[in-house]
C-alpha cells in the first residue's frame, strides 16, 4: 500500500491496518522459523508498510 493511499484513511482505519500488518509479520516470522515460508521477500515489505502506517499516524496525530 502506498503512503498516498494511507493518508486518505482515518485514524481508526490506520490503527486497524497497523494491527493487521503486525499480525501478518508475526505469522510470517513464525512460518520462517518453522520452515514453511516460501516468499521470504514478503517480510521486508511488511516491515516497510508498518513503518509507512506509523509515519502517517504520527503525522495525523500531531
Amino acid at each position: 500500500m502506498k503512503a498516498s493511499e494511507m493518508v486518505a484513511l482515518s485514524l481508526e482505519e490506520l490503527r486497524k491496518k497497523s494491527e493487521e500488518l503486525n499480525q501478518e509479520l508475526f505469522n510470517l516470522r513464525f512460518q520462517l522459523h518453522t520452515g514453511h515460508l516460501e516468499n521470504t521477500a514478503r517480510i521486508p515489505q511488511i516491515k516497510k508498510d508498518i513503518a509507512r502506517v506509523n509515519t502517517v499516524l504520527r503525522q495525523k496525530q500531531g
